[in-house]
């Protein structure tokens, strides 16, 4: 196996010599009985002449095939959300015509499931800012992903948390919009360990109070409500939280840290799941939930354990940085050509944040081509100055 030079904290060199990549599917081994999303990437196009920090420019071949590889493995795609960089270099025109691509992909092949986000990302967020404005901004969005023929979700708006003056204001602005969904939609609660500016949001800072709206919410419109995705990083609340959701609406965990134990469940219910890691683990996440559908659940935790290292890694605060590893990990396994992101996000960890989600990457099996894996590091320690 290759062996690579790779730097530690204390500016020294250790010798990594890459192990065995884990025999993992190309197609999905049967059905889930948990439902599962992939948060999917987006691949930049770096031949574009823009300026890279203004404008998104999207590799739209390398990111639908992306989204095929996903289907492939029997995993859903949610669709333009914050592991697709929206909000961080991914704008709603470009996100337009991501979703309108993706609908259609999903509509030519059978079983190919996908929800869009829909947000307010288009209405600049400031105080003098009224209800009603973002909730025509929901709107408009809404309309246009249903007008497609596209599921959607919900996503958290910096509009409105700029604006609300308290749980009321969230409660009319999504039951105005719950009122109106063609079909039910899943609703994303967004952390600020995610998203600093939705700090507060259902109308406090305390998330405990918080989950108490958002309750209040899903019990009025649970017909309209397909499930519920919570992105805190507690596996406390969302499990408290999964216990009072009414029959019939989903918990999909959005815990990065703690997603094998929340998926697994226990005697009183589990999660179903949507996953920026999903993304990066999509081999691992087909194969553990197909053994977990044969009840094989300890075949499941062995081959999600490896992994969750990593996505801690990944993960780590700042949070909302973590895009960065998760395209990192794509160049590294050949999915696509280049380590370059919507808005110059490739600098957004550093160095020693990237060499040691290699090291942990090999140690889950994940590189599946270690003399590639090693040949795309090399060449990235060289641009760095290390030979």
């Amino acid at each position: 196996m290759p062996e690579i030079r790779l730097p530690r904290p204390d500016r020294s060199l250790e010798t990594w010599r890459l192990g065995e990549p884990r025999p993992l599917p190309e197609q999905a081994e049967g059905p889930f009985d948990r439902v599962a999303f992939a948060a999917a990437h987006v691949v930049h196009d770096p031949l574009a002449d823009h300026d890279p920090w203004d404008e998104p420019a999207i590799d739209f071949d390398a990111t639908l095939a992306w989204r095929h590889r996903l289907w492939d493995l029997g995993l859903g795609v949610a669709e333009a959300m914050d592991t697709a960089q929206r909000g961080s270099g991914l704008d709603w025109a470009a996100a337009q015509a991501l979703i309108a691509r993706s609908i259609a992909e999903a509509r030519a092949r059978e079983g190919a499931l996908l929800f869009s986000g829909v947000g307010t990302d288009h209405l600049l967020p400031h105080s003098d800012l009224s209800l009603v404005e973002v909730l025509r901004a929901y709107e408009e969005q809404l309309a246009f992903v249903e007008g497609l023929g596209g599921r959607v979700i919900l996503m958290a708006s910096r509009a409105l948390a700029a604006v609300a003056r308290g749980p009321e204001d969230y409660l009319a602005v999504y039951g105005r919009l719950l009122e109106q969904v063609r079909e039910p939609v899943i609703i994303h609660w967004l952390g600020e360990m995610f998203d600093p500016t939705l700090a507060g949001y259902w109308g406090d800072r305390d998330h405990w109070r918080a989950m108490e709206t958002l309750l209040r919410l899903v019990e009025t419109h649970a017909a309209r409500i397909d499930g519920i995705k919570v992105s805190l990083l507690s596996k406390e609340k969302e499990i408290a939280m999964r216990r009072r959701l009414p029959a019939g609406v989903r918990m999909y965990t959005g815990d990065d840290f703690d997603y094998a134990e929340l998926i697994l469940g226990d005697g009183e219910g589990h999660s179903d799941a949507l996953l920026g890691i999903f993304d990066a683990i999509a081999p691992v996440a087909s194969a553990a939930l197909a053994a977990l559908a044969r009840r094989d659940r300890e075949t499941c935790l062995a081959l999600f354990a490896p992994t969750v290292p990593l996505s801690r890694h990944i993960f780590r605060s700042p949070t909302r940085y973590y895009k960065t590893g998760i395209v990192f990990l794509a160049w590294l396994n050949g999915h696509q050509s280049h380590f370059t992101m919507l808005g110059g996000q490739e600098s957004a960890r550093s160095l020693l944040h990237l060499c040691e989600l290699f090291r942990l990457a090999d140690r889950a099996g994940l590189l599946r081509d270690p003399d590639l894996a090693a040949a795309r590091m090399r060449h990235f320690l060289a641009v760095h100055g290390i030979d």
